[in-house]
């Protein structure tokens, strides 16, 4: 029997084995699917919020321990991890506050009577999500998306088994019934023996170009939803007047936390020509103070990647962008998955470094001559999802990030992923938006009612 396989990336050791559910297991979780979606549709905005509530309390009280999941299976330094959980409990609070007025109806006015649209819950939706954030990922998708009425199937990545589980029995511990959030531990081919059931009415995934293309078809084909967030290769734009400092010391969280495993992650710093060496140098001083290791040990600041591919092909696109003329600065050094953060200089277009999505630890620094070229070199990429701008001078940070195709722009902070703000990307990194009212609009029904009184 085939079995998925959980490995601590920081010394490769086996942490659990999980056998892929038979074709008739996951036949009988469709049936639950189906069962509890009309009772959960059912319940009231304020009986949901109840569940929501009881899984932010018990987030809460077992941060800890679950942090202790995402690491030994990922390797996300520990403090990292109980972060990550934090933020899940917040987001369930968000959306079992502000669930029914996103979802209030909406009136119009017209020659009838009475006319407005009303917005229900459309059936199970499936959710295939990625181990660089293994409970905000699926808790973004699912909070919003439960809150709305509908039920959910998790497909999880492989490695992060033991989370998806996790996950599943905080909303039955929470008070949910079985069949309302459900973990499906399978291969890829079960995407479209799922994605065939009546009940089964949207996909979200976030995850890779290639997985997106490929579920995405999937989905299309039974005329089933998607919502996709895919790569990135952000810019951050460090502009002449900005505090060198500070946009250096979150430039370098941006890039290197999570061991630069995220879609959001800062890849491609546009300098401007005059601070480039300023800037250069302190980004040197953020990076040594670094301290790579065990992630399960407090001294430790910088984590293992989670896998040895992911490592291997990071090293392969720094290895071909020194080869067609970028510099390495420090690092570059590679040990199994532990991946010593490297400085990248003299990056161009045409360069692995500049064209693709760096998953890792690799600091890209590219000089610009003006705010032109800026916006040039920033849109240059197949992918549109986030994007800085460091300035003193907020209207033209605004002028500038107007002109920027992504899904947003942060001035003079970190790109972020936040309950109360839309995400999502355009271009290569994807369609549709995740979280604030945008986000729980995607996988509802906006039914049209109107009403005509009788003479």
């Amino acid at each position: 029997m085939k079995k998925f396989q959980s490995i601590f990336p920081y010394n490769q050791k086996l942490v659990a084995e999980y056998p892929l559910m038979p074709d008739e297991e996951v036949d009988a979780m469709l049936a639950l699917s189906e069962n509890a979606f009309y009772s959960w549709c059912d319940k009231t905005f304020a009986q949901r919020a109840e569940v929501f509530i009881k899984i932010s309390q018990l987030l809460k009280q077992k941060k800890e321990t679950l942090a202790k999941i995402i690491t030994n299976e990922m390797g996300k330094l520990t403090k990292e991890a109980i972060a990550e959980i934090e933020k899940c409990a917040s987001g369930c609070e968000y959306f079992a506050e502000h669930a029914e007025r996103f979802l209030k109806d909406e009136l119009y006015e017209t020659n009838y009577t009475k006319a407005f649209a009303t917005f229900q819950p459309v059936g199970a939706v499936l959710a295939i999500m990625p181990w660089n954030f293994p409970f905000w990922q699926v808790f973004r998708f699912a909070a919003p998306t439960l809150m709305a009425g509908n039920v959910a199937l998790l497909k999880h990545a492989p490695n992060v088994c033991g989370c998806a589980l996790a996950i599943q029995d905080l909303f039955e511990e929470a008070g949910a019934e079985k069949g309302v959030f459900q973990t499906v531990i399978a291969d890829v081919d079960v995407t479209e023996k799922i994605l065939q059931y009546d009940i089964v009415q949207g996909l979200s995934l976030t995850g890779s170009e290639r997985a997106g293309s490929s579920a995405a078809s999937i989905a299309s084909k039974h005329i089933k939803k998607s919502v996709l967030e895919l790569g990135g290769s952000d810019c951050f734009i460090v502009l002449s007047d900005a505090d060198i400092q500070k946009a250096a010391q979150v430039a370098v969280t941006s890039r290197m936390q999570n061991a630069g495993q995220s879609c959001i992650a800062a890849k491609r710093f546009l300098i401007a020509k005059d601070i480039l060496d300023d800037f250069t140098d302190a980004v040197k001083t953020e990076i040594r103070k670094l301290k790579p290791g065990n992630p399960f040990e407090k001294e430790t600041t910088f984590a293992p990647m989670a896998r040895l591919d992911l490592a291997e092909n990071l090293k392969r696109q720094m290895n071909e962008s020194v080869a067609k003329g970028a510099e390495i600065i420090l690092g570059g050094e590679v040990d199994g998955c532990n991946y010593q953060p490297t400085l990248l200089m003299n990056v161009q277009q045409g360069m692995p470094a500049f064209d693709e999505e760096t998953f890792g630890p690799m600091f890209c620094i590219i000089k610009v001559e003006d705010e032109k070229e800026v916006i040039t070199l920033a849109n240059n990429s197949r992918f549109g999802l986030g994007g800085n701008i460091w300035t003193k001078d907020v209207d033209k940070g605004i002028s500038l990030a107007r002109k920027i195709n992504s899904g947003s722009v942060f001035i003079n902070s970190m790109v972020k992923s936040e309950p109360a703000l839309p995400f999502g990307g355009i271009k290569k990194s994807g369609f549709g938006r995740e979280l604030s009212n945008h986000g729980i609009l995607e996988f509802v029904n906006v039914k049209t009612i109107t009403v005509t009184e009788m003479a």
